[in-house]
């Protein structure tokens, strides 16, 4: 269990990717003692993951190609007491290079990212150049299979039927998303396109979508047991590929 500081980036209910970016953080401070964790948050918007990783104290750079978006960052940010730390580069991972040094963040996220770019592998690269030698790139990404079922059950037969035999998981050309993935193609991604290990691949959000609301709303006592059936169920091999979202954690070699 995550205590003391790293418990703020472990979030309220404790899900899988939060414990494990917070594990990741207290091993960085267990190899480089007495010094900052230095965290580059590739398209990380508004702060979602930078502000907690802040309030750990991280050094935080935050790349988004929107201005909008990196306003909001600075004012919650500001709210979280935590400005000092938390640094707004306008920017976008095909050109990650130009605002970010090689080998120069401890953690890299890329969360949300690798479904929406033109291209996945040239994108880990990038993050992989990012990392420093012994750091880790954190991925998290929609799940195709989990894009089936929900189709499937909502009787949209035809999306769902597209989304499990397009190679790219896409239900035509109107969807939002270039790409979804599945733990398999996740691994290979990117195991091949950078000098990456794959330490960690696990479930996010893999039972909660189909738990009844009834069940979710019944006060501490159940949000507690759901969120311990995710965390059993986000490390369970059958379960995996229909988690509404996969999260790695990839080590630089």
């Amino acid at each position: 269990m995550v205590s003391g500081p790293a418990a703020e980036v472990a979030g309220v209910d404790g899900g899988a990717v939060h414990r494990t970016l917070a594990a990741e953080i207290t091993s960085v401070r267990d190899r480089r003692p007495g010094e900052v964790p230095r965290v580059l948050d590739v398209g990380g918007g508004s702060g979602a993951w930078a502000v907690p990783l802040a309030r750990l104290g991280c050094a935080v750079t935050v790349v988004d190609n929107s201005p909008n978006a990196l306003a909001a960052l600075q004012r919650r940010a500001r709210d979280a007491g935590v400005h000092e730390l938390v640094t707004p580069v306008q920017g976008d991972v095909d050109a990650l290079a130009d605002v970010a040094p090689a080998g120069g963040a401890d953690l890299v996220l890329g969360h949300g990212l690798l479904e929406v770019v033109d291209d996945a592998a040239a994108a880990v690269s990038a993050l992989a150049t990012a990392t420093a030698e012994g750091g880790a790139v954190s991925v998290l990404v929609a799940g195709r299979y989990a894009a089936v079922l929900a189709r499937a059950l909502a009787g949209r037969l035809a999306e769902a039927r597209a989304l499990l035999v397009d190679p790219d998981g896409r239900f035509g050309p109107d969807d939002a998303l270039r790409r979804r993935l599945d733990a398999g193609t996740l691994r290979a991604l990117l195991e091949s396109a950078g000098p990456l290990r794959v330490d960690v691949l696990q479930g996010d959000g893999v039972l909660d979508g189909w738990i009844p609301g009834s069940v979710r709303d019944g006060g501490p006592s159940a949000a507690r047991e759901v969120a311990e059936l995710e965390h059993l169920a986000a490390a369970a091999a059958p379960l995996l590929d229909v988690a509404a979202r996969l999260h790695a954690m990839a080590r630089r070699v």
